[in-house]
């Protein structure tokens, strides 16, 4: 019977003869790297967790976790002799492991973004200058750069250029408006990093190449501790970054297009905005140019999502009509669908099914889903925090809020990640922080009425009743019709964790 091997890049693996080899030469691996490498490709890019790993490669026994970092290491090395860029070992934070490219073949790899495919803008990731005297540690950051093109190109509304066509450009001194030209590419990611005895300073910078503007740019500095780990950190970071700000980037450039000129994404980008108002005359707009996105490409996952998140703030905050929860399921259900590699559009949905259908179980696996296919997005963190703290879970759902704030401070939807602190930090009886976290809610979207609640809430446990009632106030104004059932509705899944809010809502002179 014939062995059926798995193509890693320029490797090939046999499970079965448990063998590595490059070119007919068998590559000297330790037995339990060797195991370790076999479990991750036999998932095929799914996550295999630390405990799977344990009782996989160590069965019947108890070890340490480092065991299995020091054998991630040493295969990582193996793997980066793959020049393809095709096979990445990625650590997901907090869970496990991933091998991307099992099964792919360096020669299926395209060169630049095929135009024909495109959604949406190309970013090409040109190799960080080393600004150093020993050139052995560029491999710092060609792993950085590595993990940052494989994080990107599970982005569904980017095309991202392979990594041995932008590793063209190496060199401290790069043409930027030559990479681009030769690249296709709509935004440049460059950067450089030096070291300085156990620190690595790393700057990245974003550049839209038509005019050649700054979109971003940012600083990391870190002490070497362990270095995989360190890269997998600036590269979540930058990740976690760079996605609003190009998407930030991408709406002001639909802004200036002709209403004929704009397609399916261009008329999603053009909607966010309406969406992020988060109240039913504000999102109004943005109902109109997603169902005209949907007549162009009925399959689009992104604008199914929207559109869902659209019709639950009508539903929720626009006097519960059951035609508004159904589109919003329905909507909801058709994004998860056809967007079974979207982490954008998975985490929208699993939020809508949360509130809206309170499928709790289902939607907190589709959060998972999406953090799995992309750790560092922000709008799966923030969202799931918020479901996390509604549903009694406040530990996690402070662990996932403060991770989407420390990967992007100044995104647009922060304020889902200060409300899911506020909402923790109150579970918790930090009643002081969670007024602080709420304050930075209401800042953030000064005409959503649902910081004010959590806001209020703080300011009661406090004792500040007549700033409480001023804040209530405020939010009635913004909202009149907001009621403590109409909220239960949507958000009181867990009784007990609702109804510590609402006794001091009641308090404050919330209607019921």
């Amino acid at each position: 019977m014939a062995h059926e091997e798995l193509v890693l890049g320029v490797f090939r693996l046999d499970p079965a003869r448990r063998l590595l080899r490059r070119d007919d030469e068998p590559i000297e691996l330790k037995p339990k790297a060797l195991d370790i490498l076999c479990a991750l490709a036999a998932a095929r890019g799914a996550v295999v967790t630390k405990d799977e790993l344990m009782s996989q490669v160590w069965p019947g026994l108890v070890v340490e976790e480092n065991n299995i970092q020091v054998h991630v290491s040493a295969l990582r090395k193996i793997l980066a002799k793959d020049a393809s860029g095709t096979v990445h070992l990625v650590t997901v934070p907090g869970r496990g492991y991933r091998l991307l490219g099992v099964g792919s073949d360096r020669a299926s790899v395209p060169l630049v973004g095929d135009s024909s495919t495109r959604r949406g803008p190309t970013v090409a990731v040109l190799p960080f200058a080393y600004l150093g005297d020993d050139p052995a540690h560029e491999y710092f950051a060609e792993g950085v750069v590595d993990d940052v093109i494989t994080g990107l190109s599970r982005v569904r509304w980017l095309s991202v250029v392979a990594r041995h066509s932008s590793f063209v450009f190496r060199g401290a001194e790069v043409d930027l408006a030559r990479a681009a030209r030769e690249l296709h590419a709509d935004y440049l990611l460059h950067g450089s990093f030096r070291r300085s005895g156990d620190r690595i300073r790393v700057s990245a910078h974003l550049t839209e190449t038509v005019g050649g503007t700054e979109v971003w740019a940012e600083g990391y500095e870190r002490r070497i501790v362990d270095v995989f780990d360190l890269q997998d950190d600036i590269a979540g970071r930058v990740l976690g970054a760079i996605e609003p700000g190009l998407r930030r980037s991408e709406i002001e450039r639909i802004r200036r297009k002709r209403p004929e000129d704009l397609d399916a994404y261009d008329l999603v980008l053009r909607a966010l905005p309406h969406v992020y108002k988060l109240m039913p005359e504000g999102c109004a707009p943005a109902i109109p140019l997603l169902q005209k996105s949907l007549e162009l490409e009925p399959d689009y996952a992104l604008a199914h999502a929207t559109l869902a998140w659209c019709h639950h703030v009508r539903f929720s905050r626009g006097g519960l009509a059951p035609a508004e929860r159904q589109a919003s399921i329905r909507h909801a259900r058709a994004a998860v669908a056809l967007g079974a590699d979207d982490a954008l559009a998975l985490a929208i949905g699993a939020f809508v099914l949360w509130f809206d259908a309170h499928e709790i179980a289902a939607a907190f696996d589709l959060f998972d889903r999406a953090l799995s296919l992309s750790p560092s997005n922000v709008v799966a963190l923030a969202t799931s925090a918020v479901a996390l703290a509604w549903s009694g879970r406040a530990a996690l759902a402070a662990e996932r809020a403060r991770r989407a704030l420390q990967l992007s401070p100044f995104d647009a939807l922060r304020y889902l990640a200060h409300q899911a602190l506020s909402g923790a930090n109150f579970q918790l009886r930090n009643y002081e922080q969670a007024q602080v976290d709420a304050r930075r809610a209401v800042e953030s979207i000064p005409g959503f009425s649902v910081p004010y609640a959590y806001l209020c809430a703080a300011q009661v446990r406090l004792g500040r009743l007549d700033d409480a009632r001023d804040t209530v106030r405020r939010m009635l104004g913004i909202d009149p019709g907001f009621r403590i059932s109409r909220f239960r509705v949507t958000v009181g899944v867990n009784e007990s964790v609702f109804d510590d809010f609402a006794q001091t809502w009641r308090e404050a002179g919330v209607p019921d």
